[in-house]
């Protein structure tokens, strides 16, 4: 079988995983590779995302790494069996394949924690905010503002599907004019309908936040309803960086409770009491809208 030229995050994650349970069993490559009649350097290969592996050497092989988690066997076969196909396919060669890896990741996700610093969350961008973003924009490769816009509202329908979605917005991030205040305003209405819908949680953390400082980068938590496999995706210049590792995702989502105690109440998609007596986000995005009407 021809070794893989271009390699998706999901490849590389389950080649990743594969690696991580054999040094955890503490078996060198060429022991482990025994077990199914394969040698060490094809098992390398493996683990390097170069080629895959058939779901019958692959029970073999996690049953001689002594994992016996129902939940993780079976999302990691199917991680590893995926031909990687979705709605996203349509867009290969239109838009980064940094882009197609995100989707495919949020396609394997039933819950998302997502904190934003400086933009509105991905998926819950207007059309008209998407464009400001780009249309300035320099980036490598053929990718247009157009496509661009096409794409991130593909994303969205993943917001109609049976799974949770918990935001973080940092209120510098809602105070941004660059779309333009009309473009604005109609962002942040849209946030308030986004978060009235039951599997949509939505907190601003406000820029009063006190007793810690906030998170400096935006970053997105992806579990797919196995911990061990959740993923943690935090953009950076022209890149999106996927981490797997187990101690870095138990390091982000402790950061995320800790940035849930600091935001405000979340909106709860009713009017909030009269003579409240502390803020909450439902309150502070509605003072933004006020001033976008002056």
């Amino acid at each position: 079988m021809a070794l893989r030229t271009q390699i998706s995050e999901r490849q590389k994650r389950f080649g990743a995983e594969l690696r991580r349970l054999r040094e955890a069993a503490g078996l060198a490559v060429k022991d482990a590779g025994a077990f199914i009649g394969m040698g060490g350097p094809q098992l390398s290969h493996i683990e390097a995302a170069r080629t895959g592996l058939d779901p019958a050497r692959l029970t073999a092989l996690l049953d001689a790494y002594g994992c016996t988690d129902e939940t993780y066997i079976e999302i990691l076969k199917d991680l590893g069996s995926s031909d990687g196909k979705g709605w996203w396919t349509e867009f290969k060669g239109k838009v980064p394949a940094l882009s197609l890896d995100l989707a495919e990741t949020e396609g394997r996700t039933i819950r998302t924690a997502n904190y934003e610093t400086l933009y509105i969350p991905g998926i819950l961008q207007l059309p008209a905010y998407v464009e400001a973003i780009y249309e300035d924009s320099i980036v490598d490769g053929p990718w247009g503002v157009d496509e661009a816009v096409q794409f991130r509202m593909a994303r969205r329908r993943i917001l109609e599907e049976d799974r949770d979605f918990h935001f973080i917005i940092h209120e510098a991030a809602l105070r941004m004019r660059f779309p333009g205040d009309a473009v604005m305003r109609a962002q942040l209405l849209h946030l308030l309908d986004m978060a009235e819908r039951p599997n949509v949680t939505v907190q601003v953390m406000p820029f009063t936040a006190a007793k810690k400082p906030p998170s400096p980068g935006s970053f997105l938590l992806c579990d797919p309803g196995c911990s061990d496999l959740s993923s943690i995706i935090v953009d950076a210049p022209g890149r999106a960086e996927h981490y797997g590792d187990p101690e870095i995702i138990a390091a982000y989502r402790k950061k995320f409770e800790q940035l849930k105690e600091l935001a405000l109440p979340a909106v709860d998609g009713v009017e909030p009491r009269r003579g409240m007596a502390s803020r909450d986000s439902w309150g502070i995005l509605q003072h933004l809208l006020y001033l976008l009407q002056a």
